[in-house]
């Protein structure tokens, strides 16, 4: 007899399978079968019970299913899934070893990145963020309003004012001059990049 979870699994398979015969693009699979409004979120809304799932056979054979398809097409068409742009930065050693890897499967980098994107990785893989420092952000550093001087603009045009212009027979009345104040540090940022 299957359990719950069990019994989830296969229906699960069978949402995937059928929609496989159907043999749409890769994009359509990944949106209806794994992505954020797709069968397996909405029937593992935990992220216990999402990790527990991709442990599974099942879930092994929805990516087999995923890889087919990519196989046969190269993307979705762009009026039903627009494609998005990341960057990501990493060191000039990693960017090289993704390159010769791509090189040597004998595909395009961009192709290599998605698989693997598309890969399930254990949350212990993950770098925790907190673990080298403290665990409350670094509060953001902002200019006060009133520290702010005004910027004079090259070639104006003077604006009409209500208040009359100073003329050579009249005396310029006395200002206050414009406390300065010394311009915010800029944020860190670290000479080695973080992982």
């Amino acid at each position: 007899m299957l359990t719950q979870s069990q019994e989830k699994y296969r229906e699960i398979l069978q949402v995937a399978e059928n929609l496989y015969r159907q043999d749409p693009d890769w994009v359509t699979f990944f949106r209806e079968v794994v992505g954020i409004d797709g069968a397996i979120r909405k029937s593992f809304p935990t992220f216990e019970e999402l990790s527990e799932f991709e442990q599974s056979e099942e879930f092994d054979k929805v990516q087999k299913m995923l890889v087919k398809l990519r196989e046969k097409r190269a993307a979705a068409d762009p009026e039903t899934e627009p494609t998005r742009v990341i960057t990501v930065r990493l060191p000039k050693s990693m960017h090289e070893y993704l390159r010769t890897e791509a090189h040597d499967l004998r595909t395009s980098m961009n192709k290599l990145c998605i698989s693997k994107l598309l890969q399930v990785i254990g949350e212990e893989m993950i770098p925790n963020e907190r673990a080298g420092g403290s665990s409350t952000p670094a509060p953001t550093r902002q200019t006060p309003i009133n520290s702010l001087t005004p910027t004079p603009i090259a070639n104006s045009v003077p604006v009409a004012s209500s208040v009359p212009t100073p003329t050579l027979s009249q005396p310029i009345p006395q200002t206050q001059p414009i406390p300065q104040t010394q311009p915010a540090p800029s944020p860190f940022k670290p000479t080695q990049p973080r992982f």
